[in-house]
């Protein structure tokens, strides 16, 4: 069959022709036949089809690397090329969910005054669980409380246990904020914090951790979260989850393509979006600000706990307690009488007034 030149390739294939020379460049699409003379491309017609794939797939900002691992796949295993662009566009509903929740959240508190005209005189009462639970052989979760810090981190792969620990230790380098400081500095420190631990967990082989963090001043809790940690608030018996899981099961739910029922008995419910891993490119971290009241009870825990407890079970264990520990020793017990499957870490932080 005649060979195409390279317009009339880039209006076959909706693609210009100086997208066509970058694809070239990369290797994505090389054409059929270069002129050794004239340096002109011509591409074959049976180009076309991949040309429109690659045309499709940065349509929905796919990154040219994986945009090569989704072309590949497509020629040798079309189900697996589906279920890549399924992944990313999963990662793309994540990511979107977590900015609209800053959004949201920033709105919140731009309709009052931008910043407190005095600092209130609140401080956090906390107490920290670990347990191996019933099932696993090692402790891989990882946890903090302090004055100003509060984080759990759950670990994976066979270093699961250095990784957790390690993001914890990093995380704790963050100086604590002071009393007037602004939301959003607080958040640049805790987001940095965040890369810091991304950076320490670097060279464990296959094995990274999640992270869900919080650092408090006066009466402003900052939440930073990568994977699926979880963030909890109690206020007036009400429990509020202020996180979201950085799985694709999590992205199916917000998405509509799954019912949020049928998301605990997934078999892929823990396969993480997100996680601090060393990678080249850190990934970002879900951020928010929450205005404290006293009074006010937060939970931060790993997936031992809130993959097999229902929300109405972990409400009444966490109000159940009459001081944190108490709290803390019954989420653990609730997580043991429920079979026990999986490390559990556990912070609980009560909101009371300082001294």
């Amino acid at each position: 069959m005649p060979l195409l030149t390279i317009g009339d390739f880039a209006r076959a294939s909706r693609l210009s022709a100086k997208a066509l020379r970058r694809y070239d460049e990369l290797g994505l699409l090389p054409p059929a036949r270069v002129d050794p003379y004239t340096g002109y491309r011509y591409y074959a017609r049976d180009q076309v089809e991949r040309a429109r794939l690659i045309a499709w797939l940065r349509r929905i900002d796919m990154p040219l690397a994986e945009v090569g691992r989704v072309c590949a796949l497509y020629a040798s295993d079309p189900a697996a090329a589906s279920r890549a662009i399924r992944a990313h566009w999963a990662r793309i509903e994540s990511e979107t969910a977590a900015r609209r929740d800053l959004a949201a959240s920033l709105v919140d508190r731009l309709k009052g005054p931008i910043e407190m005209t005095t600092t209130p005189s609140f401080a956090l009462r906390t107490a920290v669980r670990l347990d191996r639970g019933l099932v696993r052989a090692a402790q891989q979760d990882a946890a903090h409380a302090g004055p100003h810090l509060l984080a759990v981190a759950d670990g994976y792969g066979p270093e699961g246990e250095r990784a957790a620990r390690a993001a914890i230790a990093a995380l704790r380098s963050v100086p604590p904020p002071a009393p007037s400081a602004r939301a959003g500095d607080m958040l640049n420190a805790l987001e940095d914090g965040v890369y810091g631990a991304d950076g320490a967990v670097a060279g464990l082989p296959e094995s990274g951790t999640t992270l869900t963090a919080a650092l408090w001043t006066g009466g402003r809790l900052a939440l930073a979260h990568v994977g699926d940690s979880r963030a909890y608030l109690l206020r007036d018996g009400t429990l509020v989850r202020l996180t979201r899981d950085h799985t694709v099961v999590q992205a199916l739910v917000d998405a509509g393509e799954l019912d949020p029922a049928e998301a605990a008995d997934r078999p892929d419910r823990a396969l993480l979006l997100k996680a601090l891993d060393g990678g080249d490119v850190p990934p970002e971290p879900e951020l928010g600000v929450h205005e404290a009241r006293p009074g006010d009870r937060y939970l931060l825990c790993t997936d031992g706990l809130s993959a097999v407890a229902p929300a109405e079970d972990i409400r009444r264990a966490l109000a159940a307690g009459a001081t944190p520990d108490d709290a803390a020793g019954a989420l653990v017990a609730l997580a043991r009488d429920l079979g026990g499957p999986d490390n559990v870490a556990c912070v609980v932080a009560d909101v009371v007034p300082a001294d």
